[in-house]
């Protein structure tokens, strides 16, 4: 599973990538800003997207309406990924066509449920 995260926080970075490791499940890629994120989905096309909802040069809402109108990411899973957790910020996230909402810090038994389920296979539980 190709997977594209863009993220400007390291520390969040580093438990992301290294908690996925343990589990093989992606093939990840990184960004920190969104015309980075742009970049690497023009070359590499993912097959899941993870957008923080405050990059360093957009929103996660704008990011992931300028990923949808590269050729083959209409209907990629996407996952907003943000330590706003009001109601009104997740309804946003649905609204604009997250298919998912992970709040940081990160729950990462989640994050793998729900990867899991996207790739077929049942999750497990983290350690």
């Amino acid at each position: 599973m190709r997977l594209l995260y863009v993220e400007d926080d390291r520390i969040s970075t580093i438990v992301f990538q290294e908690s996925l490791k343990l589990y093989g499940l992606t093939d990840l890629r990184i960004a920190e800003t969104c015309e980075e994120g742009i970049a690497i989905a023009s070359e590499w096309s993912p097959e899941v997207l993870v957008i923080d909802a405050n990059l360093p040069d957009c929103t996660g809402i704008a990011m992931l309406h300028r990923l949808r109108a590269l050729p083959g990411l209409a209907d990629a899973p996407a996952f907003m990924c943000s330590a706003n957790s009001l109601p009104e910020d997740v309804r946003a996230a649905f609204d604009a066509g997250f298919d998912g909402y992970w709040t940081k810090p990160i729950d990462i038994a989640c994050v793998i449920a729900d990867l899991s389920a996207l790739a077929g296979r049942p999750g497990r539980a983290v350690p």
